[in-house]
């Protein structure tokens, strides 16, 4: 029944996940949007830590930690954003609903797994409005909206080498379309312009990890990874189109195709740089857990030839996150919430963005709770659960004519557990 379930899940999604609009934020305007959390319910709400796993759960983001795993797992993942967008003199308030990712893991032995699946890599959503006065003392008024997004395809390998070491790999398939669009008028002038973009975009990444977990203590364990993220190399198809439009009307007028090849511009290379992410933690397995992690990446080498922006500059890019989880007593027979999984975090990300001069960073606190859906008591172990998930937060500024971000994100995630391959029985 649940593989039936996941199937039509996955059609579902496969449709779901290309069709949505995955972002509200004027900062998708920029490179190739914005760049989604790739993490399941559970790793977020620690903050978005990578480190840790189980038997139990999938961590997407960490293919070492599939050496754990121990039971056929499958997870979906869902999220709703709350977001208030503040400039210098107005306020607006928006929101958005998104699939966050499908995935499945497979044990293949006793050390090791496989996994694949389907999520957002990047998502682009805006609509932004400029007005300014030429030299002639009439209002110029300019309209940049943008939408689309990649998406991304994954398989990834953990396996145990030694007692304590566990090591992985994931490949990754990027792709998607990015449209973008400028309407320009100028007060008491009949035309307007129109400038159109059209970005097709595929291209590959592979994400690499260890974990070491050894035993510092009879109960207690010291858990360190390492993950990197390999440079994300894709290739963009474009066309653009330039014209005229009715001021009053806003039809067309006239609009033809600009020669991208005699600009060299009809195919060009975005190289997504390389992230590198380091974490240690502490904790006692199915009780407690307290770990960070630090993650940097050499942003200042991107650019965008086709759809590159003028008051935007990169720099190196850093992140900070710190989580925990407790779990009072999962052996608990007489009390639910004790069984329940708790979890907190925080995070603080240098996107790397530097726009009119200024910084764009963000702030992030997290919290949720694992709710196991099997009773403890039944003759059948069900190792199932529902992760909900809450995120505050805030990004970027209301300096130099840019606008802050503060957001409520409230996610739920799905994880059901089954065993395959299992030799029937006939007393």
């Amino acid at each position: 029944m649940i593989k039936r379930v996941l199937i039509a899940l996955l059609c579902c999604a496969s449709y779901g996940m290309y069709a949505q609009n995955g972002t509200v934020s004027p900062y998708s305007y920029f490179g190739i949007g914005d760049l989604r959390t790739v993490n399941t319910v559970e790793n977020q709400m620690m903050g978005g830590l990578g480190m840790y796993s189980d038997s139990i759960h999938l961590n997407i983001k960490n293919p070492a930690a599939y050496s754990d795993l121990k039971l056929t797992t499958y997870a979906i993942g869902l999220s709703h954003k709350e977001l208030r967008l503040k400039s210098f003199t107005e306020k607006q308030s928006t929101s958005v609903t998104n699939l966050d990712y499908l995935s499945v893991g497979l044990p293949i032995s006793e050390k090791g797994a496989i996994g694949f699946g389907l999520m957002p890599y990047s998502s682009v959503g805006y609509s932004l409005v400029s007005e300014s006065e030429n030299d002639n003392q009439r209002a110029v008024t300019n309209i940049f909206s943008g939408e689309g997004g990649l998406n991304r395809v994954y398989v990834s390998l953990g396996y145990k080498v030694a007692k304590n070491l566990g090591i992985g790999a994931t490949a990754n398939f990027n792709f998607g379309t990015i449209e973008s669009q400028r309407l320009q008028s100028v007060e008491d002038v009949q035309f307007g312009t129109i400038d159109r973009r059209l970005s097709r975009i595929n291209g590959y990444d592979f994400n690499l990890a260890a974990n070491y977990t050894p035993k510092v203590g009879e109960k207690t364990t010291l858990y360190t990874s390492v993950m990197i993220a390999t440079q994300s190399n894709l290739v963009s198809k474009n066309t653009q189109a330039i014209g005229s439009f009715s001021s009053s009307t806003g039809a067309d007028i006239e609009v033809i195709d600009v020669n991208l090849d005699a600009l060299n511009l009809r195919n060009t290379e975005l190289k997504v740089p390389t992230t590198t992410t380091f974490g240690l933690g502490y904790g006692e397995n199915k009780k407690w857990f307290l770990g960070a992690e630090y993650s940097t990446q050499a942003l200042s080498s991107f650019n965008n030839d086709f759809l590159g922006a003028d008051n935007i500059l990169y720099q190196d890019a850093s992140s900070f996150a710190f989580g925990a989880y407790l779990i009072p007593d999962y052996t608990s027979f007489t009390s639910y919430l004790k069984r329940v999984t708790y979890r907190a975090g925080v995070r603080l990300d240098k996107t790397g963005m530097v726009i009119n001069n200024k910084e764009i960073n963000n702030f992030g606190i997290t919290f949720g709770l694992g709710l196991p859906l099997g009773a403890r008591n039944s003759t059948i172990p069900n190792f199932s659960n529902i992760n909900l998930g809450f995120e505050v937060g805030r990004r970027g500024t209301t300096d130099a004519s840019l606008i802050e971000e503060s957001y409520l994100k409230v996610n739920v995630g799905l994880t059901l557990n089954d065993k395959w391959f299992l030799k029937r029985r006939i007393n």
